[in-house]
């Protein structure tokens, strides 16, 4: 029997200058993650457009992810590299010497 793919969490976060923070994940895979805004609109996202909220992000626990004040958070799959974003929500991986997961 093959054992179940290990879903990455989100384990720390750091926010390195307006809109980009560093994420670190319980494999020890390290991610840089820019936000562009104005990509997409809606009242979850709109916030994140002042840097100021947008440092408010933390880490969810329970998701195993990163989220804001409002409720949104991100899927950690995506942020640790195992898939594509079929809409990144203004959200990219801009890791230095990025290696895949």
């Amino acid at each position: 029997m093959t054992p179940p793919h290990h879903l990455p969490s989100v384990v720390g976060v750091a926010v390195l200058r307006p809109h980009v923070m560093r994420l670190l994940f319980d494999d020890g895979v390290v991610r840089d993650i820019q936000y562009v805004p104005g990509q997409v609109t809606g009242a979850m996202v709109t916030p994140l457009e002042d840097p100021g909220y947008f440092a408010q992000v933390r880490v969810d626990v329970d998701a195993g992810t990163v989220a804001w004040p409002n409720g949104l958070d991100l899927a950690p799959e995506v942020l640790h590299g195992d898939y594509e974003a079929e809409n990144p929500l203004g959200f990219y991986d801009i890791t230095p010497d990025r290696q895949p997961a």
